[in-house]
């Protein structure tokens, strides 16, 4: 069993850009994170007290407990410090590049959500139209309806009093109005 097992591990397919991803982000977010802390307020008054007792060490104590001579220009914090600033500004860059990165990534989904809210605003548009269209359709109708009665009714009562001038040959009966219709 166990060798079958160590065989399915030797064929299972690698997933080197998933855990080349996995490690660039890490690495990613480590540099931002580094880039973050060098930019705060904090960090440069921890460097300033890191290099004032530097100095005060190195010029202040024994001679025999300084490790960074004073008289040399204290070669060693300035080596530490140039060190640094070479890391720093392509840590800085990194974060900058991922952060223009996210920014891309946020345009272009801005970009495709406005896209939709217009498709669906120009939708709106046409289906208001097209209501207005169906209810000005509606009234014409109930206007027509009502010109239409009114019409009849006016029809109705001329036959009525023609009818009644004639002397009834109906016999009486009235006639039936465009409201019982």
């Amino acid at each position: 069993m166990m060798a079958r097992a160590s065989e399915l591990r030797g064929r299972r397919p690698r997933m080197d850009t998933a855990g080349g991803a996995r490690d660039r982000d890490r690495f990613g977010r480590a540099t931002e994170w580094i880039a973050r802390a060098m930019g705060t307020p904090w960090f440069l008054i921890g460097l300033t007290l890191f290099c004032v007792a530097w100095m005060a060490w190195n010029s202040l104590m024994p001679e025999q407990w300084r490790f960074d001579s004073a008289a040399l220009g204290f070669t060693a914090l300035t080596l530490m410090l140039s060190l640094q600033a070479s890391y720093a500004a392509p840590l800085i860059l990194l974060a900058q590049n991922r952060q223009d990165d996210r920014d891309r990534v946020a345009m272009e989904q801005d970009r495709q959500r406005a896209e939709r809210n217009l498709a669906d605003t120009e939708y709106l548009a046409r289906e208001i139209v097209a209501l207005r269209m169906a209810l000005t359709e509606v009234e014409e109708r109930i206007v027509s309806r009502d010109a239409l009665r009114e019409e009849l009714r006016a029809l109705l009562e001329r036959l009525d009093e023609r009818d009644a001038e004639r002397g009834g040959e109906r016999g009486g009966e009235p006639r039936a109005t465009a409201g019982d219709a």
